[in-house]
């Protein structure tokens, strides 16, 4: 045999081997490929979790009061954010004991503590638990989740 000949056989001996090791990784692949896809999608419906509900807002016309201790103004308008519709409702059908309510509230706020964050952060405390009770008795209480502040000028 001549040098070519055995050069040639050589070649073809690698090329087999290399084509088998191909094809055994390309199955491999699909059969994992299909595996996968069999698999249910349990895993991934538990890490994924519900859109939150799309918030309740309920805006109030602003708010002009003298406060207790100068003749200092607040000029105040807020924005409640709800926990459902039926607390919208039910806040729209006593629109005018809900103002009063925070009427009196605002009226006996200090000048110098709302000048602070602290201050307005501790006045959207206080419309939070004004508003909490009932407005007539035998009814639930109002869940307000968040106070938003639309205007703060204070005089």
């Amino acid at each position: 045999m001549t040098d070519s000949a055995i050069n040639k056989k050589r070649k073809r001996s690698i090329w087999i081997p290399l084509l088998v090791l191909i094809t055994l990784a390309a199955c491999a692949t699909a059969g994992y490929s299909y595996w996968r896809m069999q698999q249910k999608p349990a895993a991934n419906a538990k890490a994924e979790a519900p859109p939150p509900p799309a918030p309740v807002f309920f805006a109030l016309d602003t708010f002009t009061v003298n406060l207790g201790d100068a003749d200092r103004v607040l000029y105040v308008g807020i924005t409640l954010r709800l926990r459902d519709d039926a607390t919208r409702a039910r806040l729209s059908e006593y629109l005018p004991e809900v103002r009063s309510r925070l009427l009196l509230l605002f009226s006996r706020q200090s000048a110098q503590q709302l000048a602070t964050d602290e201050g307005k952060q501790a006045l959207a405390t206080a419309i939070k638990e004004t508003l909490a009770t009932p407005l007539v008795p035998g009814q639930p209480k109002q869940e307000v989740t968040d106070v938003l502040y639309t205007a703060f000028i204070l005089r």
